[in-house]
This record gives structure tokens, C-alpha cells and sequence, in this order.
């Protein structure tokens, strides 16, 4: 089967595009809810990622702090890293067994990822890219909004992801109401696949 990333940066609307596939019956692996399944369902993940890092990432229930680990990872792009080289062997093999799950009658499936072009690893699960893009300034007033969250921390995790855009197969701009995104989605949709 074939898989479609869709990816893009904080707030642009990767999940407004993901949630409009699931309603026409594409099947969608979302990456960050999947790895936060992932923390919750194995708990030697956390306890790596704790050592490697050297500093305890654990609510008093125990279980992954991720407010306290976002604010450590986003701030040093080489605790980011060894995060990363943690997590994605993990989410590259659920990935998998989703796939193998999920091969059923619909023409294609998608992955959702922040972070999928930089990283060969993803890259290498996907037939084509879609990114996802908005005007910065939509994009902050989104993600603030969604995560409750300051402007300060938004910004440090916009300044933290890197996109080369020369490795996307389509670009669908989310600056308007969501009726013009899936409008647009649909075209591109009609031709992605047929692109060499």
C-alpha cells in the first residue's frame, strides 16, 4: 500500500488535513499520539530516554512528565537528538505493524510527522509528501491556542524544526477556513500520484 506523509511545522494544520483524510476513509498514523501510546505501553522507553538524558522526566504518577520533556528537548538540540535516536526505531516498527494492519481497500494511506523529511529512517516509509503550510504568525496564534501554552515556548519548538522543502512532492497552504484546505487537498490529491 501506498503511504503519504503529511508534514509541515507547529500550528500549520497537518491534523486538520489528517482528520479530513480519516473522514474520506484514508487510514492515518498520527506519530506523536502513537509515540505517546508507545511511552505510556512501555515503560523501558521512559527509563532509557531518563539515562540518556541523566535528569528525571517522570510525573508523580511515575509515568512520562511530557510538559517537563518538551521543555528540555526543546531548548538543546542535542538532548532533542538523543531523544529522537530513542524514540523512532520505536515508532518506525509500530509504524510497520500499523501498515500491516491497516492494508485494507482504500487507495492509500498517511502518515502524520513533525519531523519525517529530516530523517531518513521516515522517509524512507513514504511514496510521496504533502507538506502542510500557513503564514507564521497564524501559525504561532494556532499552536498557542492549541497547547495552552506561552508564545516563548512556541517559538523555541518553530525555531527547533528544519523543513527542506525541495523534498515535498505537493505544498497545500492552510491560510483560509478549512473548506478551502480540504478543497485544496482534494486537488492535489487527484494528482499526486500520478506525478513521476
Amino acid at each position: 500500500m501506498k503511504t503519504l506523509a503529511v508534514t509541515g511545522g507547529i500550528g500549520s494544520g497537518k491534523s486538520e488535513v489528517c482528520r479530513y483524510l480519516e473522514s474520506v476513509g484514508i487510514p492515518v498514523y498520527n506519530s506523536d499520539i502513537r509515540a505517546k501510546l508507545l511511552y505510556d505501553e512501555n515503560p523501558v522507553i521512559v527509563m532509557d530516554i531518563q539515562e540518556a538524558l541523566g535528569c528525571d522526566i517522570t510525573g508523580p504518577d511515575g509515568k512520562l512528565d511530557r510538559k517537563k520533556l518538551g521543555r528540555i528537548v526543546f531548548s538543546d538540540s542535542n538532548k532533542l537528538s538523543i531523544l529522537e535516536g530513542i524514540v523512532h526505531p520505536y515508532v518506525f516498527e509500530d509504524f510497520i505493524r500499523w501498515r500491516n494492519d491497516h492494508f485494507d481497500e482504500a487507495p492509500f494511506n498517511a502518515m502524520e510527522s513533525a519531523i519525517m523529511l529530516e530523517r531518513p529512517l521516515f522517509r524512507s516509509l513514504c511514496d510521496k509528501v504533502l507538506f502542510v503550510d500557513a503564514p507564521f504568525e497564524k501559525r504561532l496564534e494556532r499552536a498557542m491556542l492549541r497547547d495552552s501554552t506561552s508564545e516563548e515556548v512556541v517559538r523555541a519548538r518553530m525555531k527547533a524544526q528544519k523543513f527542506d522543502k525541495s523534498k515535498v512532492d505537493a505544498v497545500v497552504m492552510n491560510d483560509s477556513d478549512l473548506k478551502t484546505l480540504f478543497g485544496r487537498v482534494d486537488k492535489i490529491l487527484q494528482t499526486i500520484w500520478n506525478e513521476n
